[in-house]
């Protein structure tokens, strides 16, 4: 909504539009891929989505009752592969319009890391829209310990968040803590972790009721289900 023409301040829109290209350039990159094309072409196929979506004001139709933003948004991209591409073969890489330092992405090397080609493209879509919600709430809870001199405490104690938490003791003796100490640390973390990826939800929904229906959705699209 706040990217949506008339709705909040020029600037505000662009900061908006920034962060929704941020959020799902790679989940979309990543389906774009799945349907067989190239490394460079699907660069260019997202990055030209995006510069056509802000070219024609193509959030103004989104609607929040007519369903999830991440499926309009993949809807939107399987209409543009169908149908815009063909128009657009050999354009400069972005048409002109950046978002986003691919290098820093290095999203062909991530790509590479996970399964080979989905039989399901959209289901992928949806599990590396929820990977991406994880890894931006993780990466503002690593700024805000940072913030706080809590680095380290982060650093030891980040696998609780993604299952894969060593053995308590373990972290309790490396820190010099005790164990107790370490499970009221986890506690806490847990707690502030859910409260950030909440607010990673809450950008894509129109209505605060939707937030749990979001956070099970998400973990059953992490789960392949």
């Amino acid at each position: 909504m706040a990217a949506k023409p008339g709705e909040a301040s020029q600037t505000d829109a662009r900061k908006a539009l920034e962060e929704l290209c941020r959020a799902y350039w790679y989940p979309l990159y990543a389906f774009v891929r799945n349907r067989g094309y190239s490394s460079n072409d699907a660069q260019d196929l997202t990055q030209s989505f995006f510069a056509r979506i802000i070219e024609t004001d193509g959030f103004a139709s989104a609607d929040p009752e007519r369903g999830r933003f991440r499926s309009y948004l993949l809807g939107a991209m399987k209409h543009f592969l169908a149908n815009e591409w063909h128009r657009a073969q050999a354009q400069k890489r972005g048409g002109g319009v950046t978002f986003l330092e691919l290098d820093s992405l290095d999203p062909e090397a991530r790509y590479a890391l996970e399964p080979a080609q989905s039989a399901d493209p959209d289901a992928r879509f949806h599990r590396e829209w929820a990977q991406e919600s994880i890894a931006r709430a993780l990466a503002e809870l690593r700024a805000e310990s940072e913030a706080s001199g809590k680095g380290e405490l982060f650093e030891a104690l980040k696998g609780s968040l993604i299952g894969q938490e060593p053995a308590r003791s373990e972290t309790a003796a490396r820190l010099g803590m005790t164990v107790g100490a370490v499970k009221v640390a986890v506690h806490r973390l847990r707690q502030r972790f859910r409260k950030l990826l909440q607010a990673e939800i809450a950008e894509t929904v129109s209505d605060s009721s939707d937030i749990d229906d979001e956070m099970r959705y998400l973990l059953a699209a992490l789960r392949g289900k």
